[in-house]
């Protein structure tokens, strides 16, 4: 059975700091993409940031670039998300996603892209 599991979400003061992590279990995730996506109440689903299959490449949005940083562990089937200077606006759940990755360099920020989703972890940034 294929899952993924997020987890190291939290309550945090502005200007802290997370580190998420997504655990693959039922496949390989050395082979897949991954990326971090994000949903506040009442907004839509926004792309995070993303890292291909080799770790080659990534991406972010512009609202985290400087204060996030996506890496993987293929050995341990895992992909972690580093969050810094955390702002209020970071409130939300954030949802790891998989989508198969060919080339090694599939790094896309769009949800319809991605395959397997985990169930999220709630994020709160507040003093």
């Amino acid at each position: 059975q294929l899952q993924f599991v997020e987890s190291g979400g939290g309550l945090v003061q502005p200007g802290g700091s997370l580190r998420l992590s997504c655990a693959a279990s039922g496949f390989t995730l050395e082979y897949y993409a991954v990326g971090w996506f994000r949903q506040a109440p009442g907004k839509e689903r926004e792309g995070v940031s993303c890292i291909s299959s080799s770790g080659g490449r990534t991406k972010y949005a512009d609202s985290v670039t400087g204060r996030f940083t996506i890496s993987r562990d293929n050995t341990k089937n895992t992909v972690h998300l580093q969050m810094n200077s955390l702002k209020p606006e970071d409130t939300a759940v954030y949802y790891c996603a998989a989508a198969a990755d060919y080339s090694g360099s599939y790094c896309p920020l769009d949800s319809d892209e991605y395959d397997y989703w985990g169930q999220g972890t709630q994020v709160t940034i507040s003093s």
